[in-house]
């Protein structure tokens, strides 16, 4: 059985999106935040099977993170696994947008 490892996996970036993929071009990684009025929404994380297990989806959603704080934008997740993430991660609090929170 062939697995990919994650010493091999380099992330690419487009607009709204970081991704990675096998020496044959398919898709072995992704992440997408698209962004609207100053937000971006982390709303799509995937990680191929042969990747599962090894820390890449984390290593995505970390790449995001810093790519949203280095556009100067705020951070929404409508992804679950990205929402468990941050929460583990309250150093990027600062960025999130809060929609619980109300103006006074």
């Amino acid at each position: 059985m062939l697995e990919a490892e994650v010493s091999t996996v380099e992330f690419q970036y487009e607009k709204e999106r970081i991704f990675a993929c096998d020496e044959r071009g398919k898709v072995i990684a992704e992440i997408t935040f698209p962004v609207s009025n100053g937000v971006a929404d982390i709303n799509h994380t995937f990680v191929d099977g042969s990747l599962r297990g090894q820390g890449v989806a984390a290593m995505l959603t970390e790449a995001a993170v810093t790519h949203i704080r280095a556009l100067g934008l705020r951070l929404r997740s409508s992804c679950s696994y990205a929402q468990k993430w941050l929460l583990a991660h309250p150093e990027y609090d600062a960025l999130r947008e809060r929609e619980d929170q109300s103006p006074q």
